[in-house]
């Protein structure tokens, strides 16, 4: 954070914090008038900040990932924060100016080098312990918690909160420009779907037999034998499907789930090798995107979240999918082309693909409509068909 003109701005990728009050309000769903949601919010994750700096001290080298989620549960501290000085008449940009006696508001931000712990222009004299930084942290954040009920006086207790807020991070050697920019990709790619023509597509690049269809109509159909199968351009596709377990719960159907991924996130390695598209025209994304190992990961994905799902009710009657779940998918695909989608995106064909699952499982097949120019898919009654009549199976690598 400093002081500073245009000419003089070096700062790369850094994201000033006025920029980001505004960004991060796009992704508030509270009512301007709900308070003390945001303040409990602060609450639980500043106690996130602490249980995962004890988790280190516990675990210690075995705490993979330990700078990585203390960072994040930085940035969602400051997510609220920022919502409740928003909420109280204040920006954030001047609580943390008031904080370091800086006055210039459109430039204050933090380094965007990533070795840096703070803005390199920043030097705060040090003598208090991590512990002790902690338990500063966690008693201003608990003056802020009964800001509603006490006298406190506004906004010191806001500018004490963003002080001891910077001298926790750089005690604890994070970057503050990491957890800025990382809290606001988070925020919008949870909350904001972008404009279609923004969001990435895997393939166009690439000839159309490689390419997944832009649009696609896939019959599913359940035979005498409770076996499940695929139907596209009047070609059987694939191997028959069960539920392959004792409880029959319509896993058999689950191939839609994939349907889903192919026509909203524009990926799925498993609907690509039944329709035979692999892009073998490139080695390294036949065999790091197209392969076995990604069409294991989409099937994993898929078992997982179905297994979730069953206790749901299928997602009927829900509007979102719950943060933890969509941030284990953002683990599960990590390496892979997919992980480009915002988490609004798998929101979207989770709760689009159950919803045609739903129809599916319930009349025991139907059509799949897949439309990836428009990221949408929808359900169609089959029509009344002779199940006898004559039809020829295409030979598949095996399914998973």
């Amino acid at each position: 954070m400093h002081k500073t003109n245009e000419k003089s701005e070096t700062l790369r990728d850094a994201v000033p914090l006025v920029e980001y009050e505004n960004k991060a309000q796009l992704t508030d769903r509270f009512s301007d008038n709900d308070l003390t949601p945001i303040l409990l919010g602060l609450y639980g994750e500043i106690g996130s900040v602490m249980s995962t700096t004890k988790k280190f001290r516990r675990e210690k080298k075995a705490y993979i990932g330990y700078k990585e989620a203390v960072e994040e549960e930085f940035g969602d501290s400051l997510w609220y924060f920022n919502a409740i000085c928003r909420r109280l008449g204040y920006k954030l940009s001047d609580m943390f100016s008031a904080a370091f006696d800086n006055t210039d508001l459109k430039t204050l931000s933090a380094s965007s080098d990533s070795n840096a712990p703070l803005s390199q222009t920043i030097t705060l004299s040090l003598t208090e312990s991590v512990d002790n930084t902690l338990i500063e942290l966690g008693t201003i954040t608990a003056e802020l918690l009964r800001i509603e009920t006490t006298s406190l006086e506004l906004p010191d207790v806001l500018i004490k909160f963003a002080r001891i807020y910077i001298q926790c991070i750089q005690a604890i050697e994070l970057s503050f420009s990491r957890i800025v920019n990382n809290n606001l990709h988070k925020a919008l790619g949870r909350f904001n779907l972008p404009e279609l023509s923004f969001l990435p597509d895997f393939d166009h690049n690439f000839p159309e037999e490689e390419r997944l269809p832009r649009y696609f109509e896939i019959e599913i159909s359940q035979r005498k034998s409770g076996q499940s199968y695929l139907k596209w351009n009047g070609v059987f596709i694939g191997s028959p499907l069960t539920d392959n377990m004792l409880d029959k719960d319509g896993y058999r159907f689950h191939d839609v789930f994939h349907l889903a991924h192919a026509a909203i996130l524009h990926w799925s390695p498993t609907f690509r090798a039944l329709l035979k598209h692999k892009r073998k025209s490139d080695p390294v994304f036949d065999e790091a995107q197209d392969g076995g190992r990604a069409i294991v990961v989409e099937e994993g994905l898929t078992a997982w979240l179905y297994s979730i799902s069953k206790d749901l009710d299928y997602f009927e009657g829900h509007d979102s999918v719950s943060f933890d779940v969509l941030k284990t998918i953002e683990k599960f695909v990590s390496g892979y082309e997919v992980q480009a989608c915002p988490l609004v995106l798998w929101e979207k064909a989770i709760l689009d693909g159950y919803s045609v699952f739903r129809m599916v499982k319930k009349n025991n097949g139907g059509i799949i409509v897949g439309d990836r120019t428009n990221r949408t898919l929808e359900y169609k009654p089959i029509e009344q068909k002779n199940e006898h009549k004559a039809f020829r199976i295409r030979t598949e690598e095996p399914r998973v």
